[in-house]
């Protein structure tokens, strides 16, 4: 009984401090590198809460995909981060304001679960016994019923995010020859073929 606890902390302790370096590390990649350890300790969590589908999900589809992605964009886009750096006084007072309110959020979070702890059990979603349906059915139950529409306006955030990347890292480099399907169709023979006649024994002269 000891274990779970004692693994709890574990994990707890590193996805926040990984958490941290991410904003506090100067090197983006090192970021970077930090999200995947975060993480990997909340699927940690995830399987300490009986939710091995989340924690598979998080582990395939976020460090497997995303975190990779915000890598290689932060590594392809080359941003002189110490010009972005200059600017950081001029946005502190709207960050600061951002943290305040998250932190007040946190703390009444915190201490409404301490004074009221049965306010969270009536806040979950009623989930089926484990002996009747897998956690991976539950989850499915939920998300295409009761929260079918967040579902799908969260994958139509994505979308503009995966197209809003694209535009971001889309470059034409002049000089650079490209397809043009349209001049392909339109080719006739006149243009296309250049037929001439050699005469026998004799090759091409340059």
């Amino acid at each position: 009984m000891i274990l779970q606890p004692l693994f709890f902390y574990l994990f707890s302790f590193v996805c926040v401090g990984a958490a941290f370096m991410v904003i506090a590390a100067r090197n983006p990649v090192h970021s970077v590198l930090f999200l995947i350890l975060a993480f990997i300790n909340a699927a940690g969590l995830f399987i300490l809460l009986g939710a091995e589908f989340l924690a598979m999900i998080l582990v395939v589809v976020y460090v497997g995909a995303v975190a990779v992605l915000f890598l290689f964009v932060v590594m392809m886009l080359d941003v002189d981060f110490a010009e972005l750096r200059e600017g950081f006084l001029q946005y502190l007072p709207v960050g600061a304001l951002v943290g305040i309110i998250l932190l007040i959020e946190l703390v009444l979070v915190l201490f409404g679960t301490i004074v009221a702890p049965e306010s969270v059990a009536t806040g979950a979603a009623p989930t089926p016994p484990v002996e009747e349906v897998s956690n991976v059915a539950a989850i499915g139950a939920l998300l295409y019923t009761r929260y079918i529409f967040f579902f799908q306006m969260a994958g139509l955030v994505l979308l503009v995010a995966m197209i809003g990347a694209i535009v971001l890292t889309l470059r034409h480099k002049e000089g650079v020859k490209r397809q043009s399907i349209a001049a392909q169709v339109a080719r006739d023979p006149a243009t296309a073929v250049e037929v001439v006649d050699v005469e026998s024994g004799r090759g091409l002269s340059g």
